[in-house]
């Protein structure tokens, strides 16, 4: 075999603490090594060129590279050796810079370590076998879950791109958290009316199947060969049928439930639809609720039903499609504020949260545009903003920045001086955090024109006012706290209190991780492939992200990467097929048992067991399916598994090179 070795200096990330030249010359003493030499950025053209050139030159049959991560270049790397008519897996990558250069500043010990992990590269290679990609057909068609702002970008994205799109969203109608809010930072125009739109072109798009009020239940395949299982609640309305009129909502008798859509400040009836320019406008019934349901009499709402699309005997549906792709929209959840005992825990009605204040503030909401306070209806004069609320405070494990919150606290500062001009509004903050375009303008703009009085410091209490609730300050609430930059305690007397509560990951983020098989962090949002360089990809091919589902971000931003969401799927599904990696489970036949614990391991479910005619069973791969983990490798207690390209033989090469280089350094 002949084998080459290029070792790169990485401008000074590698050469600053590592001798790259020794590294090379020793290289060239090893088994089968004919070339070795350094190189100042291998990755670069002319890098790529020189090892090309030399594997034609010296007809070599393998290529081992030291220089970085392979997850940064080892796609680049097996680009190159394949131009020079070399098998792309007859290449080996050594990690001495985030494995060595980065972590220590001894250059003599640097030096050694990485001439080890040369020659176990080395010696990998020499066990390394050519493997062959299978290529498969694929479904031109892409699943989104979630309707939000992001998952109506990546929608549109799609199927303007040409894809057919199923849109999946659990709550009655698509525009997620930007439907609720009143006007939008730092322009301050009606957030509805740049959603609106959107979410009408969605819902009268030709390629777009939109499934309200509906679940991922189960996904399994493979990347361009998905099946999805989506449960669709019933509404107990027959959508076909429904016009939208409100003739039930008018009449139903049960008119005290609480309205989510309204963040529960107002009361609605049982069968609702959530806003005026909901889509689709159509009815639902909240079973839990009705009294149909809960007292098996009324039936107000079937009587008045001018279309006759009331089915109290519906039930829900499940429906199997198949989808090229998946695209993860799911957004984000509130903090929940009562966690806050020091701020009265949820018991004062004028303490609400910011999403509570731009209901009030919409036009579209309870109180039609005025603000009033909850306790009696009254105009507050002298309204306290508090910042993080659930975002950097480690005592509700929420150490994070919501990222938003700096910036729609100003709006809404903004917003309650256009709407009072004689009010008075207070900003506790302990960092303002204004990083976009326009954004530390837009902060300025309130500070300065609006006199929004900013306090740096945390609230460390809020209580009532003593007093008859009718006198003077009665019903007021005190809010004490600090001023860090003046260094005193200070205490206001509050007509409201908004707390700009924090984001936090979508309730049920985890379980749907893992119906998708797709990582999430400790506090449910899902994790990207690379932070900088796979950012909307998940470790499942296939799998993308877009939006607050992965981190909090605003609407710029959530739209931004619902884009490139949708162009990665349009990449991928340009194809029409795809190649799958060869680097999978292969099952030695003759010597499986049939225990089945491969199949119980197996996070993708790419093993299953398949009968023989004498009623035996044994694992078998499906190929398309996995991804080459090795987690079965390791349980099959007879080794009847290897992985492609980490055999055992292979690892044990590089262990033993590495025992040798320790005997011949202590002489044992």
């Amino acid at each position: 075999m002949r084998i080459g070795v290029m070792v790169c200096h990485c401008g000074n990330n590698i050469a600053a603490t590592v001798d790259c030249e020794a590294v090379a010359a020793a290289a060239r003493e090893f088994p089968d090594v004919v070339f070795a030499t350094d190189h100042m950025y291998a990755c670069s053209d002319p890098g790529q060129k020189t090892i090309e050139q030399t594997i034609r030159d010296l007809k070599l049959d393998g290529v081992v590279v030291a220089s970085c991560s392979p997850r940064m270049h080892e796609v680049t790397f097996r680009r190159a050796v394949e131009r020079a008519g070399l098998n792309r897996y007859m290449f080996e990558m050594a990690n001495i810079r985030e494995h060595v250069a980065w972590i220590s500043l001894d250059r003599k010990r640097n030096t050694e370590k990485a001439t080890d992990l040369v020659r176990m590269a080395v010696e990998k290679l020499r066990y390394d076998r050519p493997l062959t990609a299978k290529s498969f057909e694929v479904q031109k068609r892409v699943l989104i879950v979630g309707a939000g702002v992001a998952g109506i970008q990546a929608a549109l994205d799609c199927a303007e791109g040409g894809l057919d799109v199923l849109l999946v969203e659990r709550k009655q109608a698509i525009g997620g958290v930007m439907s609720k809010l009143d006007k939008t930072f730092p322009t301050v125009d009606c957030s509805v009316c740049v959603l609106g739109p959107k979410m009408v072109d969605v819902g009268q798009h030709p390629r777009i199947t939109l499934h309200t009020l509906s679940e991922v239940e189960e996904l399994s395949g493979y990347v361009g060969n998905f099946e999805v299982k989506i449960r669709k609640k019933s509404p107990f309305v027959d959508w076909n049928k429904c016009t939208g009129c409100g003739a039930c909502l008018e009449k139903c008798p049960s008119r005290k439930v609480p309205d989510s859509f309204n963040e529960r400040i107002s009361m609605t009836t049982a069968i609702t639809i959530p806003f005026p320019q909901a889509i689709p406008k159509r009815a639902a019934i909240d079973p839990t609720v009705c009294r149909q349901f809960t007292k098996g009499k009324c039936g107000v709402c079937q009587k008045v039903c001018p279309a006759d699309a009331i089915d109290y005997t519906m039930q829900d549906e499940v429906v199997t499609e198949k989808v090229g792709a998946v695209i993860v929209a799911t957004g984000i959840d509130l903090f929940d504020h009562t966690k806050y005992g020091e701020y009265g825990g949820g018991r004062y009605p004028d303490v609400i949260t910011s999403l509570q204040y731009e209901r009030m503030l919409s036009a579209s909401g309870p109180t039609a545009g005025h603000i009033k306070r909850p306790s009696d209806g009254q105009e507050p004069k002298t309204v306290v903003f508090i910042s993080c609320v659930g975002s950097r405070d480690r005592s509700v494990d929420r150490p994070y920045c919501s990222n938003f919150c700096c910036m729609y606290t100003a709006k809404q500062a903004i917003l309650t001086r256009d709407h009072i001009p004689d009010s008075r509004a207070y900003v506790f903050y302990m960092d303002i955090r204004a990083t976009g375009k326009g954004y530390e303008e837009f902060v300025r703009r309130a500070q300065e024109e609006y006199e929004v009085q900013y306090i740096r410091g945390r609230v460390a209490q809020i209580y009532p006012k003593a007093g008859p609730t009718n006198g003077p300050g009665g019903g007021q609430l005190v809010v004490r706290g600090a001023d860090t930059l003046m260094g005193t305690q200070v205490e206001i007397a509050a007509d409201l209190v908004v707390l700009a509560v924090g984001a936090e990951s979508s309730k049920g983020a985890p379980a749907l991780a893992e119906k998708l098989r797709i990582s999430y962090d400790a506090y449910g949002f899902f994790l990207e492939s690379h932070p900088k360089l796979r950012p909307v990809e998940t470790n499942t091919v296939g799998v993308f992200l877009a939006g607050a589902c992965q981190a909090p971000k605003d609407i710029p931003a959530s739209v931004a990467q619902a884009s490139a969401a949708a162009g990665k799927v349009l990449a991928l599904l340009s194809k029409d097929k795809l190649e799958s990696d060869p680097q999978i489970a292969q099952v030695q036949t003759i010597r499986c048992i049939g225990c089945g614990k491969c199949e119980r391991t197996c996070p993708f479910g790419a093993i299953r067991m398949r009968e023989l005619r004498d009623g035996s069973k044994r694992a078998e791969v499906v190929e398309t399916v996995c991804q080459g983990c090795g987690i079965c490798s390791v349980t099959c207690p007879v080794r009847a598994i290897q992985l492609a390209h980490f055999t055992d033989s292979q690892l044990l090469a590089e262990v033993n090179a590495l025992c040798r280089t320790w005997d011949e350094t202590t002489g044992s």
